[in-house]
């Protein structure tokens, strides 16, 4: 009964549909793990397709987050964003421990059948012949596993086409309001090889010019918190200046890649898809600008830098075993993100960074010596090897009694060598007035992840830790039709997770560098260095945080009369745990640092409803939902704790919400579409469960604005020339957020509204556009953060106005 008919090639946005139809498109989205329309499916999915993709000129992860009302994202830039899904948010992840201490995702990223989901860094696969991307709201863990604990969002690619030889070739150029110029280019070829295999090739290259200024300033130690009650007189201070590194517009991006797919049609059953794909992104600076500073302006003392790169494979064997249609695919994706991060902020909280560069003894009566520049820096070199496999089973979807049911295995690979260097730490001598700097420092081979020997000179603290995360699973939804109207889904997944960690976080002096005596500042001569190892004889011998369980799902959905769905749904989703680097500290009053944290769960309670009215020219799809969240993870701080951020189960929580997306073409003008999506949220933290009085009860969640939307209009006309001319206006809104539920990183993000417009040709094969996109200029502040005391918010590109142009054959 919840079969339409449906084209496979009516795989469109449900929002952007075909303007020149008289009535709105179907949709076909693979959310259930197979082809079926939006509007014949319990799902809260949204989906933007290729046709949306292009008018809205989304390239990229940034691009349509911000199309898409209900999804957030916290981060720092490309290949740097977690994202969120209805407001279900504590921490974004410090990018320069995210493999270290990086919480696991909550929403599941997939590219086809691949899933791609990291801590902290979600690959940001760039928007190159996507037919769409589609976005799972609630939590989806009964067929698409443990990161998909709030929802799941999937980008699905062109496939080879048997039918002819076709492509297409795009190119594009763009100029930005006080930043540089932007160009892109991107081809794709669709050629049969023979009877039976087809090649499918696209390249592109993206070079987004910069728009944010590097402006001239100082720091010095005296800005460290250690001398947050007063400077003591008798100290010299060595201002680090950034002047020879002052520059306009110097957060330049280039996206680059290529993706071949072959699919051989082996008979009349089965098929074998098998694809490559290798990507690129280049960073110079940053994307987050300082509030006090003047209009998008940031103050970096050394150097940033990202080069992100990935080779990917996949494979998928689709077929029939008698009465049952068979999948089996199988992932492979290697990447390496090396990256230099400016760490000069980290003088705002770090208390101990005086200890590795000044030479004071400044608890003194009459303290004196020399502190030297604290222009700090980090480099990351980031490595992850994941693979997945799974296979599943469905029977006919057309029978009264229906199933889907499989297994799935991945593995999740990732090293991370971060050098802390403090340039200065060389520089310093010790009370007796002999030189006696920092390093260089030798590896513990005992505790070594990825370097054996002698550190770069400079370093004072380095991670070198390998993460493991492995998963195994059994999944299945049956469905069964009570009725011709009504029909119930029952599903669940059984889950074995493995977290481990092994390695070590260690200080110099730890492991052969300056010792315990030599500290210069500490009076008592304590030893304040630090050497966490990861193995089967580290801390409290613990190097696993293991998980396993059932989660479950039950959906009852009616269909009252043709064109309208109703459905009810509860279900189940978790997050795993990890370890703490840190495990065992306490704060002297009680509280100690779990070795390791909990998994946290979430349970959905959703009302939904598809309708399409008015002889199929009105369509509303929405739902309403309530999630109680149990042991909510979160990133802490606490110096008086630990000097390292930790983990823990900070606070129970729970999500009230209402979305919806609406799209009407009006029978009465000919050509006209209009559609919009809306979020209404309301969270709030119910308990707290840690005693650092970080966590506030009655706030709100983090990235959970209480209203978002969007709304494109487009109208389309026949001209002279036989061409089709459009115009289109398209407006995004987000009520204010906050970027954390840990009060001394959280504060308060301003609402904004991005504005554009599009105009265009369309004549055979090609199409011209002209568009300028935040036609107000606005700064919207899209994420942000306060880990080291000093706001950084990350604001949308100004001002822009471009033309593309694609030829079709």
């Amino acid at each position: 009964m919840f079969k339409r008919n449906v084209l496979a090639s009516a795989v469109i946005a449900a929002s952007m549909t075909s303007y020149a139809q008289a009535q709105i498109e179907e949709v076909v989205v693979t959310a259930t793990k197979r082809a079926a329309s939006t509007q014949d499916i319990a799902v809260a999915v949204s989906a933007l397709g290729q046709e949306s993709l292009e008018q809205l000129g989304v390239s990229n992860f940034s691009d349509y987050v911000i199309q898409l009302p209900g999804v957030t994202a916290g981060g720092s830039g490309p290949g740097q964003n977690s994202v969120y899904i209805r407001g279900i948010a504590s921490t974004t992840p410090n990018l320069t421990t995210s493999g270290v201490a990086g919480l696991a995702p909550n929403v599941a990223m997939y590219l086809d059948e691949q899933p791609l989901s990291q801590p902290g860094r979600n690959l940001d696969v760039y928007a190159a012949d996507i037919a769409r991307v589609e976005v799972l709201k609630g939590p989806q863990g009964t067929l698409f596993g443990a990161s998909s604990q709030a929802g799941t969002i999937r980008l699905i690619t062109n496939k080879p086409d048997p039918s002819g030889i076709s492509g297409e070739l795009k190119m594009g150029a763009a100029w930005t309001n006080n930043g540089d110029p932007s160009d892109n280019v991107e081809g794709v070829l669709n050629i049969p090889i023979t009877n039976n295999f087809t090649a499918r090739a696209v390249v592109y290259v993206d070079k987004k010019g910069g728009y944010i200024d590097n402006v001239a300033g100082t720091r010095s130690v005296a800005e460290s918190s250690v001398f947050s009650a007063g400077v003591p007189a008798g100290i010299d201070f060595v201002e680090a200046n950034n002047g020879n590194r002052t520059k306009e517009n110097f957060n330049d991006t280039t996206y680059s890649g290529t993706r071949l797919s072959g699919l051989w049609q082996i008979n009349d059953e089965w098929e074998l898809l098998v694809g490559a794909a290798q990507q690129t992104i280049d960073t110079e600076g940053v994307f987050f600008v300082d509030p006090e500073l003047d209009d998008l302006e940031i103050q970096r003392f050394t150097r940033d830098s990202l080069e992100d790169s990935y080779d990917s494979f996949n494979w998928t064997l689709t077929g029939e075993l008698g009465d049952l249609d068979m999948v089996y695919t199988g992932a492979f994706t290697d990447r390496e993100a090396n990256q230099f991060v400016d760490y000069t902020d980290y003088l705002y909280v770090g208390a101990y960074v005086p200890y590795y560069i000044c030479d004071v003894a400044y608890y003194a009566s009459t303290p004196s010596g020399t502190c030297q520049s604290p222009a700090m820096f980090t480099k990351n070199t980031v490595t992850s090897e994941f693979s997945s496999h799974e296979l599943r089973f469905s029977t006919d979807q057309s029978s009264k009694l229906r199933a889907t049911f499989g297994a799935f295995y991945s593995d999740l690979e990732l090293r991370e060598l971060s050098d802390f260097t403090y340039p200065g730490g060389e520089l310093i001598i010790n009370a007796a007035g002999s030189a006696n700097g920092y390093g260089p420092s030798v590896s513990n081979q005992a505790s070594s992840a990825s370097r054996k020997g002698v550190w770069p000179e400079g370093v004072i603290f380095v991670n070198d830790v390998l993460r493991t995360d492995e998963q195994y699973a059994v999944f299945g939804e049956l469905s069964y039709d009570l009725s011709d109207q009504l029909s119930l889904t029952v599903g669940a997944r059984w889950y074995d997770v493995e977290v481990d960690l092994k390695g070590s976080a260690a200080g110099a002096g730890s492991t052969g560098g300056k010792g315990a005596g030599d500290d210069g500042i500490n009076e008592a001569g304590a030893d304040r260095d630090l050497d966490v190892l990861f193995s089967s004889s580290g801390a409290a011998g613990l190097d696993t945080a293991s998980t396993d369980g059932v989660i479950g799902k039950v959906s009852l959905a009616w269909t009252p009369v043709d064109d309208v769905l109703l459905y009810a749904t509860w279900s189940e989703g978790f997050r795993p745990g990890l370890l703490n680097r840190p495990g065992g500290a306490s704060d002297g009053a009680g509280y100690s640092v779990p070795y390791a944290i909990d998994t946290d769960e979430v349970t959905s309670y959703e009302f939904g409803w598809k309708v399409d009215m008015l002889d199929n020219t009105l369509r509303f799809n929405g739902s309403v939902f309530l999630v109680d969240i149990e042991r909510l993870q979160a990133s802490v701080f606490e110096p008086n704790i630990s000097n390292l951020f930790f983990a823990e189960n900070a606070a129970n929580a729970e999500v009230k919400g209402i979305e919806g997306d609406v799209t009407w073409m009006p029978a009465s003008v000919s050509g006209l579409s209009v559609n919009g999506s809306f979020s209404i949220l309301d969270t709030e933290i119910t308990d707290v469960l840690v005693p650092t009085n970080t966590v506030k009860k009655g706030d709100s969640l983090a990235f959970a604005p209480e209203l978002q939307f969007t709304v494109q209009t487009r109208y389309e006309w026949s001209i002279e020339s036989g061409a089709l001319a459009h115009v289109m206006g398209h407006m995004s809104y987000s009520d204010e957020a906050y970027t954390d539920i840990i009060s001394e990183r959280r504060y308060a993000l301003d609402s904004w509204a991005i504005v554009g417009l599009t105009a265009g040709v369309t004549e055979d094969a090609w199409t011209a556009e002209v568009y300028i996109d935040n036609l107000t200029d606005e700064r919207a502040e899209v994420s942000g953060n306060a880990n080291f005391n000093k706001q950084r918010t990350t604001v949308s590109r100004p001002r822009t106005a471009g033309m593309r142009f694609s030829y079709r054959f």
